[in-house]
């Protein structure tokens, strides 16, 4: 008897999957980002590189659409880590993922935005500091702290 064999990508401890995903999906349920729990999509409309972990305790979205803050950039719109792996070698291996995926980053490179009043770290975004991110200022309308990762 054979066993069947699926050809997905993987990068280090991440796995390539696609937006209905529902083990990123109950991941994205308990991230404070979340709008609306338990709906089957958890991705923003437009270019999705939705990654996960073989387990299914970590995910990593990367999304690339129509942007309303003026910049040219790939954003990691949700990234949870529920496994024993330190979030910031995550982070630089979904960086690298995303970059194999889609290429090189637009002139803005990869950003994220973090919302400093829900996050239990004393130090918000560390984690994406410690994986090469830097602080670069806050968002308009809500006043969420903006990281940006670019290639030196």
């Amino acid at each position: 008897m054979n066993q069947p064999m699926f050809d997905f990508p993987s990068y280090g401890k991440w796995l390539l999957t696609h937006k209905g995903d529902r083990n990123c999906r109950l991941l994205a349920d308990r991230h404070y980002s979340r709008q609306h729990i338990g709906h089957p999509m958890f991705t923003r409309p437009g270019r999705n590189l939705v990654l996960r972990t073989a387990d299914g305790m970590a995910t990593w979205v990367t999304w690339k659409g129509i942007r309303d803050d003026g910049l040219d950039a790939f954003e990691c719109t949700i990234f949870r880590n529920e496994s024993a792996n330190l979030s910031s070698d995550m982070i630089r291996s979904a960086v690298a993922a995303t970059i194999a995926e889609w290429g090189l980053p637009p002139k803005d490179g990869i950003i994220t935005y973090v919302d400093q009043s829900k996050v239990r770290s004393s130090n918000p975004g560390f984690c994406f500091i410690k994986a090469g991110f830097e602080k670069i200022g806050f968002s308009k309308v809500r006043g969420l702290l903006l990281l940006q990762y670019k290639l030196a």
